[in-house]
């Protein structure tokens, strides 16, 4: 079987590039009460994107002990500002008209307050404010690219590379001749300290054409400035690393470094070979490495595009194999994550083959919708049959994977009915049933999310654990067609070099058994040892999912 997950999921005219307790990151602070206000513009094309940047920042808010209050800023009260530990301002829209009340609190307020890119002008040119003496920084205004892009000429370069902790973040960036389109966010809040003994540059950002800099990061006391949205266009190299980690001195959370690793084994079912799960359960047995397994329990193929035309359905009872299969690892490491109860729609293409392991299971991605029968029951059902085949032979999954990391956000929020954890990247809608096509209205946003490190409580309940590096892919489109890209160890690797800049980050990525099948010739077990070998040279400890949650109550 081959997995069809893409490394990024694509959203409308946008690229969103995506990704503890128990003795594991935790905080020590007290519970922060936090504000999150973002634009809501009305009758703009992208009024939802700022409500959709404001969940992700949400959720990365879930990593600490806070509560967080999501408002537009348009809605804002005199002395909420006041009334919160903290108040984040995602300022997406150029140019919106913020409420006075607004700019009186943000002026005035000893509260921590972070604003992210816009409309600070708003503030810093009115004099009433007299902002520059009172934060020692000026703001000069917004540069993009330096100089519209062409055919001729299609990367004109942009302040594109932010400086980390001996990193180079580099900001996505690419054209497409073709309809003279940007795919990117280029634009650049332009600051400059004043008076060095009351605001501070904390992180630069570089002109990768030109070498100028510019502060991208600014602290003047309590007040924060970050010169772009760090959630547009994300990716496991990305400056949205920086405000992961960031989060911490924003918030006042003293938390130690610590470096753990995870992996998991993916797309387990009643087809997988026996002897590359006995080959790699060795491995990492040998390694001293415990190991999660997402394992699909019901095997379906309903139009028999794997068993010459023939349809076939393989129940646990009928897998000797992958239960043999299953006990051989659990008894060296290895703990079980239920992944999809059948990890495919129906009898139909969604999209590829119909097959388990192949198709999506909780969303529509031909059509791009929930699925017909999307609803609170209908997710739990197939949970619980999930489970049923599992606690049938004592085997007990710790924790919930969706299948290709998309679902709908009804079914988001039941899987954290029935699970405590979740191990999966997300996808995040601005409604529950969102209009893509804005046939009501604005438009509606899909956002595709990882995480750096554990998440205590996300937008939908969830508590998540990390998957930020990715995966091992092998361009084998002579076999597969919609396998045709690779992701080699080293992209990983690297990956996880840039995931030291979180001071409680984590190296964890999934690895497909099938690549171990002869008939596929690819590295497969030496690239997973080469990956694994370099992760431990960058100092990472390994730890299961399983350590870092206690099972979920369930009973036979």
């Amino acid at each position: 079987m081959f997995s069809k997950l893409p490394l990024t999921i694509r959203t409308l005219s946008l690229v969103l590039l995506f990704v503890f307790s128990g003795g594991a990151a935790t905080t020590s602070a007290a519970s922060v009460q936090a504000l999150v206000l973002y634009d809501s513009e009305p009758g703009s094309s992208y009024n939802k994107l700022g409500k959709a940047y404001a969940i992700m920042l949400r959720n990365l808010l879930g990593h600490f002990d806070t509560s967080v209050e999501m408002k537009p800023v348009e809605e804002y009260v005199a002395g909420q500002i006041e009334a919160k530990d903290i108040t984040f301002y995602v300022g997406s829209y150029y140019d919106n008209a913020l409420p006075t009340a607004f700019l009186n609190d943000a002026s005035t307020t000893t509260r921590s307050l972070v604003w992210f890119k816009y409309n600070l002008w708003q503030l810093a040119w009115n004099p009433a404010f007299n902002f520059e003496a009172t934060r020692g920084f000026r703001f000069d205004g917004v540069v993009s690219l330096n100089a519209a892009p062409s055919a001729q000429n299609p990367a004109p370069g942009f302040y594109d590379t932010v400086l980390y902790k001996g990193r180079s973040m580099v900001k996505y960036y690419d054209y497409d001749p073709q309809t003279n389109s940007v795919f990117a966010d280029p634009e650049t809040g332009a600051t400059a300290i004043t008076n060095p003994a009351t605001a501070t540059t904390v992180v630069e950002v570089e002109n990768g054409d030109t070498g100028q800099r510019l502060p991208y990061v600014v602290r003047a006391g309590n007040f924060w400035y970050v010169a772009d949205i760090p959630f547009s266009y994300i990716g496991p190299r990305d400056r949205y690393l920086v405000i992961a980690d960031l989060l911490h001195d924003m918030l006042g959370v003293n938390t130690p470094t610590q470096r753990l690793a995870m992996i998991r084994l993916e797309d387990v079912g009643a087809l997988t070979d026996y002897d590359a799960m006995e080959t790699l359960t060795d491995y990492l047995y040998g390694q001293g490495i415990e190991f999660s397994i997402a394992a699909i329990p019901m095997y379906r193929d309903p139009l028999g595009q794997w068993n010459g035309g023939v349809p076939q359905e393989i129940p646990l009872a009928d897998a000797t194999e992958f239960r043999d299969g299953l006990a051989y690892a659990m008894a060296r490491g290895g703990n079980v994550v239920l992944h999809g109860y059948t990890h495919q729609y129906g009898e139909v293409l969604n999209p590829w083959t119909g097959v388990s392991g192949d198709d999506f299971e909780f969303w529509d991605i031909v059509n791009n919708r929930p699925v017909p029968e999307d609803s609170t029951t209908w997710v739990l059902n197939r949970l619980n049959a999930g489970m049923a085949e599992f606690l049938a032979y004592g085997i007990y999954p710790y924790a919930w994977e969706t299948p290709h990391y998309h679902a709908s956000a009804t079914a988001s929020r039941a899987f954290a009915q029935r699970f405590d954890t979740t191990y999966n990247r997300v996808v995040y809608y601005t409604a529950d049933v969102p209009d893509f096509a804005g046939a009501n209205g604005d438009p509606d946003f899909a956002v595709g999310q990882f995480f750096p490190y554990i998440i205590e409580q996300d937008y939908y309940g969830q508590r998540i654990l990390p998957e930020n590096l990715g995966n091992i892919e092998y361009d084998i489109s002579h076999i597969d067609p919609a396998s045709y890209f690779d992701y080699t160890w080293q992209d990983l690797y690297l990956n996880a070099q840039y995931a030291l800049v979180v001071r409680d980050g984590f190296a964890s990525f999934f690895f497909h058994p099938f690549w171990l099948e002869p008939s596929l010739g690819t590295p497969g077990l030496a690239d997973l040892q080469n990956l694994v070998n370099g992760i431990n040279q960058l100092g990472f400890t390994w730890i299961d999912g399983s350590d870092l949650s206690p099972p979920p109550p369930l009973t036979k």
